[in-house]
């Protein structure tokens, strides 16, 4: 049997200690940041996007089959239906727990004059998207199905529920990671108000 390195034993505690101290050095450094956003004053959900400034993704996605308002078939949504008007888009689930609490908020912001407000069902079944809309209420204009969850890709969406604000020329304007919030809804609106008055961002 070959003798045991003194230097080598003595290493294994060191190296234990360092495995275990890592992660939380992380997460203190990932917890001054949030910290340091929120007495910056700015909005955490607010995360940056690399498309921001820039046209959104062509995409075509087909409607929820079934899915009516009034006696009114609710269409699917492509990039060309986001033209014309400040649009809001919303990527929800019904397997979402935190969509299900935004999903009041969202009724709210469709009653606003001049929001057109589209939703995408994101991984999502037919069934259990028109399901869940019926139950909770429709303040979509538009919804479209992405189901395999390539339309999200090409939007950068990390997880549901996120929304985007798109200018009228087509520009994606500003990105909110998570609930849209009562408390958050204001600073929100004011965002997609400006969308349809301020010059896009040069790219």
């Amino acid at each position: 049997m070959s003798p045991i390195d003194p230097a080598t034993h003595r290493a294994e505690p060191a190296r234990r200690s360092l495995l275990v101290i890592l992660p939380l050095v992380t997460f203190a450094v990932l917890a001054a940041i949030f910290f340091l956003r929120l007495r910056s004053g700015a909005d955490p959900a607010a995360i940056p996007s690399a498309l921001i400034g820039k046209p959104a993704p062509e995409f075509a996605l087909p409607g929820l089959p079934g899915l009516a308002t009034n006696g009114a078939s609710i269409p699917g949504v492509s990039r060309a239906d986001l033209l014309g008007n400040v649009t809001v888009v919303n990527f929800w689930a019904s397997w979402c727990a935190p969509c299900q609490v935004e999903h009041p908020q969202l009724m709210r912001l469709a009653r606003e004059p001049g929001v057109h407000l589209v939703g995408i069902a994101y991984k999502d079944t037919p069934e259990n998207g028109r399901r869940f809309l019926t139950r909770n209420g429709i303040p979509f204009q538009a919804v479209g199905l992405d189901m395999e969850g390539r339309t999200g890709i090409d939007f950068g969406v990390y997880g549901v529920p996120e929304t985007f604000i798109i200018g009228p020329d087509g520009t994606i304007r500003d990105k909110l990671v998570g609930i849209l919030t009562p408390e958050s809804y204001a600073g929100v609106l004011d965002k997609i108000r400006a969308a349809g008055t301020a010059p896009a961002p040069s790219r």
